[in-house]
């Protein structure tokens, strides 16, 4: 737990994620990058030298017509004092069954980031946590380039001006093999996806291309994160 607190903090300073009287909502998926996350940032609050405060938010899509249980979420947030929103919604219904959508995930993310936003401001937040790691970025700039021949990807901070939110990601200096073992050691309550698409999309393809190429070219998920520091692409 200390290196992958080691690893946020790091990144929090870099990019000045976290300032006196934020308050940050955690985008809580239920899967184990964002609820590691949540659980770093309730640590984090008790000794950095800035105060901020932490809630968390839960977008439930609904799948299959029936409500996700993050009674195990709600029960880690009671416990340490975070306020826990989830917002119900029909975007399976939307998505699947009314628009049958071929590419679900990019109609997903949008409605998902929309209702997000809007829950954030209701409970009085100034800043959305998402819990991208290096090997999101890493496969990000990869889909870009091979799918858009752009040389970009998602930021460390970004602005929200239509909403006046800062959106952040503080664990983008940890591997998923970080988050792997903290989530284990801790026995943190991941909630297993029913999402249809799950494991199926072109960033799960991107994943396995990335693993390939690192056993020919090791590290280079690093080696591409401190290329766009470098050039400075999208913010790094």
């Amino acid at each position: 737990m200390q290196k992958l607190l080691s690893l946020v903090r790091a990144a929090a300073e870099k990019y000045n994620m976290i300032e006196d009287g934020d308050k940050i909502a955690v985008c809580v998926s239920g899967g184990k990058d964002s609820v590691a996350l949540l659980k770093c940032l309730i640590e984090l609050r008790r000794f950095y030298p800035k105060h901020f405060e932490v809630c968390a938010i839960t977008v439930d899509p609904c799948f299959y017509g029936k409500e996700g249980d993050y009674s195990a979420i709600e029960k880690l947030c009671s416990e340490n004092g975070v306020t826990y929103k989830v917002k119900r919604t029909d975007l399976y219904n939307v998505i699947f069954e009314i628009r049958q959508e071929k590419n679900p995930c990019s109609l997903c993310a949008r409605m998902r980031r929309g209702l997000l936003h809007d829950t954030a401001k209701e409970l009085g937040c100034n800043k959305i946590a998402l819990g991208h790691h290096i090997d999101d970025a890493a496969e990000t700039f990869l889909m870009n380039l091979f799918s858009g021949g752009r040389a970009e990807c998602f930021s460390p901070v970004s602005y929200l001006s239509r909403k006046d939110l800062y959106m952040i990601r503080p664990l983008i200096f940890a591997y998923e093999s970080d988050i792997i073992r903290v989530v284990r050691k801790e026995n943190l309550p991941v909630v297993k996806s029913n999402c249809p698409v799950d494991e199926k999309t072109h960033r799960e393809e991107t994943k396995m291309l990335l693993s390939e190429l690192e056993k020919k070219y090791p590290a280079l998920r690093q080696k591409i994160i401190g290329a766009m520091q470098t050039g400075n692409i999208s913010g790094w």
